[in-house]
């Protein structure tokens, strides 16, 4: 079968892609950003990248800097339209399926273009807010409903987006809830029991979604002892974030260890930290399925994690084997989840046990492979 996918360049689509590495499949890809160039991380698959420009000339990034009005005015000549040099793929290859990945950053793009080729089945995968909240991604509900009706197959990464995309008019087949990178390789030989965990790990993000200083507020603020027994390490730290803990007389007494979003730290590295760690926070005000919390907690870390739209509630039981932020922007609320968790180390235990266990038999990265590598064939069943 020959695929097209049309991505951003992002690591958990590498992820998913690499999962129909040796399946027998002509697998192809276009960075609807063309922002990555070549990637090595999926070198095996045919790459369309460098699309974008008709000629790439010396000192553009300077003029870009320096003449920006200049700049603009020579790019709208000499920068190619996505819509249509995807169609001149699509006509040249004449693929058996296409999947595109998010529908404002892929989908939308090149709209124009599926909707000439409609005996081209057309899979979509959700992931996040895409489907939660399209408006708020500058999507209307006419253009939604326009394109779930062009999707011959669905994937969501929760159960929440696929009643949502029926709300919206879906008819079509669902393939399944899948996580959006295919499954977790955990690492079994990396995960700590219970009492020897010495790290809170901190999800860094603060973008406007992400709400990463309200949990370190709620630290400083309300819970400044748990570093005394306590490190902490916040990993995928947006510049802000960095800027706060530097300037935090309480940050700056305690060890912090902070890993920038901006730097690329190996995905077995973030996941061997999740096996050395109490807690896993993550904090937002619109998400999917996290893929982070799957992976914290196959890692054995206790979860406090935010629950945006009901989604983290489908694999966290409030109390059970985790804590549910109800109030993502509440300081109080996150300082009182993290002494619980930290003062009930019973809890902690049955959670770990159950964690694991449930994470390991359903997102297991070896495990989901068949089942992905079969989606595709189930098209032409």
């Amino acid at each position: 079968m020959k695929i097209l996918l049309v991505s951003i360049p992002n690591h958990h689509f590498f992820q998913w892609a690499n999962q129909l590495k040796e399946a027998g499949h002509e697998v192809h890809w276009f960075d609807i950003t063309d922002g990555a160039g070549f990637s090595d991380k999926i070198n095996w698959v045919t790459q369309y990248a460098g699309w974008k420009l008709r000629w790439n000339f010396p000192f553009r990034h300077r003029l870009k800097k320096q003449f920006p009005s200049l700049y603009q005015s020579i790019q709208n000549i000499n920068e190619r339209s996505v819509s249509s040099t995807f169609n001149r793929l699509v006509t040249n290859l004449q693929p058996d399926v296409i999947h595109v990945f998010e529908m404002q950053l892929s989908g939308h793009p090149i709209f124009s273009v599926l909707e000439q080729h409609t005996s081209i089945p057309l899979i979509y995968s959700s992931w996040g807010s895409d489907m939660f909240q399209y408006e708020r991604l500058g999507l209307t509900t006419p253009f939604v409903k326009k394109f779930l009706n062009r999707v011959d197959y669905l994937i969501t990464d929760c159960n929440r987006d696929y009643k949502k995309a029926l709300q919206l008019g879906f008819k079509n087949k669902f393939l399944g809830v899948f996580p959006g990178n295919g499954g977790v390789d955990f690492i079994k030989e990396a995960i700590l029991a219970p009492s020897a965990r010495a790290t809170i790990m901190v999800k860094g993000y603060e973008d406007g979604v992400g709400k990463a200083l309200v949990v370190l507020r709620a630290i400083a603020n309300y819970a400044p002892q748990v570093l005394d027994c306590y490190k902490l390490l916040v990993y995928s730290a947006d510049e802000v974030v960095v800027q706060y803990l530097n300037s935090s007389s309480f940050y700056k007494k305690h060890n912090i260890s902070v890993f920038l979003r901006s730097s690329y730290i190996p995905n077995n590295q973030i996941i061997t930290y999740m096996g050395q760690s109490v807690l896993h926070i993550a904090n937002s005000v619109s998400d999917g399925m996290p893929n982070v919390v799957l992976e914290a907690m196959g890692m054995g870390a206790f979860p406090i994690q935010s629950n945006p739209g009901h989604v983290t509630e489908e694999v966290i039981t409030h109390q059970k084997n985790g804590l549910l932020i109800s109030s993502p922007e509440s300081e109080e609320e996150i300082a009182h989840h993290i002494t619980i968790a930290l003062a009930n180390l019973p809890m902690r235990e049955a959670a770990q046990e159950y964690n694991t266990s449930y994470m390991h038999n359903h997102y297991d990265r070896q495990q989901l492979k068949a089942k992905i590598v079969a989606l595709y064939s189930q098209i032409f069943n």
